[in-house]
């Protein structure tokens, strides 16, 4: 299974034993949307609701932490997912939450993980089948993972500032990473780690809301000021955009990346740390 998939591609594969369709929709606030609500109006066929919004570890200091690796399979195995099985993620969300939820399963080991090219609202748009309800799901058998892995955090930040080892890519809009717009989303200063790029993740699709190709995701990170031979560290508000950006980087064959945790919710709520509002 390619890490991107099509809707004909999961039409033709609905059913099969090892697969599990998980719909990893979370919504901000501002959308004042119910995700699980929503789910059980209308999903894929055999899809399960995955609980996003639940997936933070709360024994951290990180605002918006990754969960923990027990967190993690525990809601996995709810949905009947385990170790072996091909999982393809999907969403409805404006910010794209399916790749969060991609690079949780890759973070902590899980190989076998997709995105659903274009999301609910392809599905939807091609007329293809929906349910509605709460699906009666078996739970797959208790596992483990391992601690999860290309992770960076504020003294990882801090750290690069001086080393420069690897590129900071930021997923938010430019208003926001200039400073010249307020933060209505995080209520944070607005600005951007010192040295950064930007990004803004919505650049990466089509008008369908399909990813556009590798060779254009290359020549977006290639606008955006990101030399192809060094690694990449990628940021956002909360650590969810950023994943989208991963994803990218993932499709044009990118291996050498990870993600802040925490993000600018970590970064800008510290006093102590630089911030730079300097005009693109």
């Amino acid at each position: 299974m390619d890490s991107l998939v099509s809707t004909d591609w999961l039409a033709s594969n609905l059913g099969a034993t090892d697969l599990v369709v998980l719909d990893a929709s979370r919504h901000l606030p501002a959308a004042e949307r119910d995700a699980r609500a929503e789910f059980a109006a209308a999903h894929i066929p055999g899809a399960r609701f995955f609980d996003l919004a639940a997936l933070v570890d709360d024994t951290s200091d990180v605002p918006q932490s990754l969960p923990r690796p027990e967190q993690l399979a525990i809601e996995l195995a709810r949905c009947g997912a385990g170790p072996a099985s091909r999982i393809v993620f999907y969403d409805d969300s404006a910010v794209k939450t399916a790749a969060r939820a991609w690079f949780l399963c890759r973070a902590h080991g899980l190989a076998n993980v997709a995105i659903l090219d274009g999301g609910l609202a392809k599905w939807k748009a091609e007329g293809r089948a929906l349910e509605s309800g709460e699906p009666q799901v078996q739970r797959a058998q208790p596992f483990s993972l391992p601690a999860p892995k290309r992770i960076r955090f504020k003294r990882d930040m801090m750290e690069n500032l001086d080393s420069c080892e690897e590129q900071v890519l930021d997923a938010r809009d430019a208003g926001r990473f200039t400073g010249t717009t307020v933060d209505t989303i995080h209520n944070q200063p607005t600005g951007h780690i010192p040295g950064s790029c930007n990004l803004p993740f919505g650049q990466l699709f089509r008008e369908d809301g399909t990813y556009k190709s590798p060779d254009e995701l290359r020549e977006a990170l290639a606008d955006a000021g990101i030399d192809a031979d060094r690694p990449i560290i990628t940021t956002c508000g909360s650590g969810v955009t950023a994943c989208v950006l991963l994803f990218a980087l993932h499709l044009t064959g990118r291996e050498d990346t990870a993600l802040y945790d925490g993000s600018w919710l970590d970064w800008g709520s510290d006093p102590a740390t630089p911030k730079a509002t300097v005009s693109l």
